[in-house]
């Protein structure tokens, strides 16, 4: 395959980016996304220029590293699909392909494609802890949790915190991710006993973060490759208005 990408290139946080674009030429249509920017990587280094720099990790759409804008869409055309785990086939021969970092005030581009997500890691660390009794380790079902419940929490479990409902809500709010995170442990026994807490705290630091407001536009779940759905955020406000009002329904 022939490409022609447009990428954005920015040398750190206060210097002003723009659009550079490159010519690639023999791209397998089976090369990940990621292995084709290898690919463009080594040929700026064979040519003395500077690589582009682009987060990346597992490369198997565990970790949540790739976050890439990719024609306007946040991992790009793929639904439910990691930037890593995107191939080459699903775009045309001699396409031109835009490449961006997620653009979210609370994601401040570091360098071309990487941006700060470190504002997630604090939200996570505000949430606390789970306290649980030490001791011999229970029997399996002497906790009886109701399959709904365990099906929800392990929906929610699934999000890998990768910032792309931040990346697509034009807000720029991250409620899907609060939502998932607050779903996955106020669902499970083991999380009750901080559930009111954490659900203010992690709140309050989402929104300290310079994250946005939910509208319930839905653009946040749609790019979500892990499928999140949106109900989770109807959970983070049930619990947070139940902490607040002095509910606390469970």
């Amino acid at each position: 395959m022939k490409l022609t990408l447009r990428v954005w290139r920015q040398s750190g946080p206060e210097d002003k980016g723009t659009m550079v674009e490159y010519k690639l030429d023999d791209i397998s249509p089976d090369a990940s996304f990621l292995e084709m920017l290898d690919v463009l990587n080594e040929k700026l280094i064979a040519e003395g220029a500077e690589p582009v720099a682009f987060d990346h990790d597992c490369r198997e759409g565990i970790c949540g590293m790739c976050s890439l804008v990719i024609n306007g869409t946040p991992h790009g055309p793929e639904r439910a699909t990691t930037t890593c785990q995107l191939h080459m086939r699903k775009f045309r021969d001699g396409e031109v392909i835009d490449v961006e970092p997620w653009r979210a005030r609370a994601f401040p581009v570091v360098k071309d494609l990487v941006v700060d997500r470190s504002a997630f890691d604090r939200i996570i660390a505000s949430g606390g802890f789970i306290t649980a009794p030490t001791g011999t380790a229970p029997e399996a079902h002497a906790v009886p949790v109701p399959k709904p419940d365990a099906d929800a929490a392990f929906e929610a479990a699934e999000c890998i915190g990768c910032g792309a409902c931040v990346a697509a809500c034009p807000n720029g709010s991250a409620a899907l991710f609060l939502g998932a995170k607050v779903t996955h442990l106020g669902l499970m026994p083991q999380g009750q006993p901080e559930r009111w807490d954490r659900v203010v705290s992690m709140l309050d630091t989402h929104d300290g973060e310079g994250f946005g407001g939910c509208t319930n536009t839905g653009e946040c779940t749609v790019a979500c490759p892990k499928g999140i759905p949106l109900d989770v955020i109807g959970r983070l406000n049930r619990d947070y208005l139940g902490a607040t009002a002095g509910g606390k329904k469970k």
